[in-house]
């Protein structure tokens, strides 16, 4: 039987373009002025680590800045309360090499940053990311390596902003029903549902 799959990277490279132009000038390795406008204007963030099953990746968000940047090659990212699973951190002792994606509302293009990070408790380096008295337990201390823009393609096929493709929560499983079917009702799916608002509330920070 044939197989379709791609395993050498002469065969895929044979597949595309060669790239060019401002697809190859818009990598640097640090962070340029107008890059850290990005940075600076983004609530939210996606973290990507590696594991043994593979490549990992969460959510980061809080207001636009929450991700400091200390100097042109280096990233500030508070750990924020979550869930206490802390697999980026887990993944982080292991692996130092982080990617991230900025988004900023509203904006098409993204923005994409790959180096190692280091996990700090250094009480300087908490002191920055206090927010309304609560501190992180930790901080991601990211060194810069390649950074550059993403194309607005992906976020124009999406229309990810149009207000026409938002979807009403209720037509997806709420959280509870997720958590109550997968622990054999172990756990309260109404009661965590009913709870969750006044959680989130307490739990924010």
């Amino acid at each position: 039987m044939t197989s379709h799959d791609i395993a050498a990277l002469a065969d895929l490279e044979s597949l595309y373009a060669e790239p060019a132009g401002a697809s190859l000038a818009k990598e640097v390795d640090y962070l340029h002025p107008h890059y850290r406008a990005f940075v600076d204007a983004s609530p939210f963030c996606l973290l990507s680590t590696r594991n043994e099953h593979g490549g990992d990746c969460s959510p980061r968000g809080d207001q636009p800045g929450f991700v400091q940047v200390l100097d042109d090659r280096t990233l500030l990212l508070p750990d924020r309360r979550g869930n206490n699973r802390i697999d980026s951190l887990r993944n982080i002792v292991n692996d130092p090499r982080v990617g991230l994606l900025f988004l900023v509302p509203g904006v098409n293009e993204t923005l994409r940053v790959s180096g190692t990070a280091k996990i700090s408790t250094d009480p300087a380096l908490i002191a920055r990311c206090v927010h309304d008295g609560k501190v992180p337990t930790t901080v991601l201390v990211i060194s810069i390596r390649s950074v550059f823009f993403q194309c607005a393609r992906a976020l124009v096929r999406s229309a990810l902003w149009s207000p026409e493709t938002q979807i009403p929560r209720d037509r997806l499983p709420s959280t509870g029903t997720i958590v109550a079917e997968l622990s054999n009702n172990a756990i309260d799916g109404v009661a965590y549902d009913r709870e969750m608002p006044e959680r989130m509330r307490k739990t924010l920070y």
